[in-house]
């Protein structure tokens, strides 16, 4: 490996390692307890560090999400090179993420994963944070779709519905349900709310488009 690419698995690993700790922390003190002074010392690093890695405190937990961000656009740029719609091509990879199970679905009861999602979701700056990772996330997508007004309207009503039906899913895990209680309704669901947007956007569906 190339030293290039040697620093940036170490930067990586950096990135990984300071976010499971702080994560750690806030899970079990609650984010609003834990200093970045006191993430810093137990990761044994400087605070002026951590903040070149997270500019933010609240990317200590979001940073976790991250490569996820362009997601969509990279599923839509996929699928065309197969010959598929941009529905259709996000519809099989959430319904392959309910199939495995992918935190990001809300599709998953693991100990951790509802620990992390609680914290997210519980912690208000938090949630303000996320809006500003589906913003960027819905900006890549509309310049997958196109870049122009109805790309970019398009892109938006494709976010909300991924991010609503995963919502759903974990608020139904949240309240003690378990995945396999939930997941037929959650690939309903899917299947509904992706045959919408279909129509809505001018797509032929799933059966038409192979």
């Amino acid at each position: 490996m190339s030293e290039s690419g040697l620093r940036e698995r170490k930067k990586q690993r950096m990135y990984r390692d300071v976010s499971d700790i702080a994560v750690r922390m806030f899970i079990e003190r609650g984010f609003d307890e834990v200093s970045v002074a006191e993430i810093a010392a137990a990761a044994e690093i400087s605070k002026p560090t951590l903040f070149r890695y997270f500019p933010a405190k609240e990317d200590l937990v979001l940073h976790r999400l991250a490569d996820h961000e362009r997601e969509p656009a990279e599923v839509v740029s996929a699928g065309r090179e197969r010959g598929l719609t941009p529905v259709v091509a996000l519809r099989r990879h959430f319904l392959a993420g309910l199939a495995a199970n992918d935190p990001v679905t809300g599709l998953n009861d693991h100990p951790q994963v509802r620990e992390y999602y609680a914290l997210l979701y519980g912690t208000p700056s938090l949630v303000a944070r996320l809006y500003g990772f589906l913003e960027r996330s819905e900006e890549a997508l509309g310049e997958a779709l196109g870049g122009d007004l109805p790309a970019r309207l398009a892109a938006g009503q494709i976010i909300a519905v991924r991010r609503i039906l995963a919502l759903d899913n974990w608020r139904r895990i949240a309240e003690g349900e378990s995945v396999e209680e939930v997941r037929g309704d959650a690939v309903a669901a899917a299947e509904r709310a992706f045959g919408v947007l279909a129509r809505a956007v001018g797509e032929p569906g799933e059966g038409a488009s192979g």
